[in-house]
């Protein structure tokens, strides 16, 4: 395998493969880390002055596959070998391993040898991506079109109720059609709702994504100001990017509220957190575009997490796992991210809930 091209000082130059979807470690026959792309920083959680210099063997669950294929290549016993492994993480990333396929390649420089991992999960996500995306789509048609169907005769039997209203001599049957009027104004206000995100134009100007999170930390905490603390680990180097700051408000505040609904006996005993945490990752396919830098944005919880029977449905409209709630809310933040080119997604385990909001930077 032909190593990149080299720079003007003689030394080979490896910033190809920052471009790479996939895990890429240049190593040397003993398996030091000369070089690791940015999808292998992005899936360990490492920085890459972090990785360099240290064991690549380290950075998998069981070191033996790995070591022997490195010095099977480097003995020229081998040219490739492949197989399945599980990664490595930094302690406190989720999930803490990865599984994916390893292949070892020697290079046409005996001292160099290049480790690629794949993985195994990507495609899947991918998969995943393309569905929620679809059903979005189709989620706001549907909307559309049953709104319409809703309006029309609702104005109609309000407007009746009215005109019946002036008719009636009996205060007692005035105060029916007054029930008929309010809950169609009820029912006029939920379609409104459902039709916002879709129709109202986005503001687009410069964001900063700290700044959106400690507008939701703020409202979040004054409104449920006993036993909850939200945390933020920030990663302050994220630039600006264009969009829409009070939509991107909401749909944070969105997920944050429904967290904290969520974290009800935690409050009581007062040991509820909600995390914001914020990273730039590189190299990142959203829907099917390439992406060279995009921000991440974690709300993570330590509530129940979400029942099991709408886990798969949470950003579907009028789903909702609290009895009250409207449903509403992530359908909406969806709606928001996805008007800002990103994607949502939720991880859910008992004592663990994140929501995870990728969105392209410039």
């Amino acid at each position: 395998m032909p190593l990149p091209f080299l720079r003007p000082d003689g030394a080979p130059s490896y910033d190809a493969f920052d471009l790479l979807a996939t895990m890429v470690a240049v190593v040397d026959p003993g398996g030091r880390v000369l070089f690791a792309n940015a999808m292998f920083e992005h899936l360990v959680g490492a920085s890459r002055k972090a990785i360099v210099g240290g064991a690549v063997v380290d950075w998998v669950a069981d070191a033996n596959p790995l070591r022997e294929a490195l010095q099977a290549a480097a003995r020229n016993d081998i040219a490739t070998a492949r197989f399945d492994a599980e990664l490595r993480r930094v302690p406190g990333a989720h999930p803490d391993r990865l599984p994916v396929h390893v292949i070892v390649n020697q290079t046409e420089y005996a001292e160099r040898l290049v480790v690629e991992m794949i993985e195994i999960e990507q495609q899947t996500r991918l998969d995943r991506e393309e569905r929620a995306h679809g059903q979005a789509e189709a989620t706001k048609e549907l909307i559309r079109n049953l709104a319409h169907e809703i309006k029309n005769p609702l104005g109609g039997i309000r407007g009746s109720a009215q005109l019946l209203q002036m008719e009636l001599e009996s205060k007692e049957l005035a105060e029916y059609t007054q029930v008929i009027v309010h809950e169609a104004d009820r029912l006029q206000a939920l379609v409104d709702r459902l039709l916002a995100p879709h129709r109202k134009a986005q503001v687009v100007g410069d964001v900063n994504i700290h700044e959106v999170c400690e507008r939701v930390r703020t409202l979040v905490l004054a409104e449920f100001a006993q036993g909850l603390k939200v945390e933020r680990d920030y990663d302050i180097s994220i630039p600006e990017f264009r969009g829409d700051r009070e939509q991107l408000i909401q749909a944070v505040l969105n997920i944050a509220l429904n967290a904290a609904q969520a974290l009800e006996p935690r409050r009581a005993v007062g040991d509820a957190v909600i995390l914001l945490r914020t990273r730039s990752v590189r190299q990142v396919t959203i829907g099917k575009t390439r992406w060279r830098l995009a921000l991440e944005l974690h709300v993570e919880d330590n509530g129940p997490g979400i029942p099991a029977s709408i886990r798969d449905r949470v950003f579907y409209p009028l789903v909702s796992g609290r009895d009250g709630g409207s449903g509403l809310g992530l359908t909406l933040a969806q709606t928001i991210v996805q008007q800002h080119q990103g994607t949502i997604e939720c991880d859910s385990v008992p004592g663990r809930t994140v929501f995870k909001i990728v969105v392209p930077l410039p």
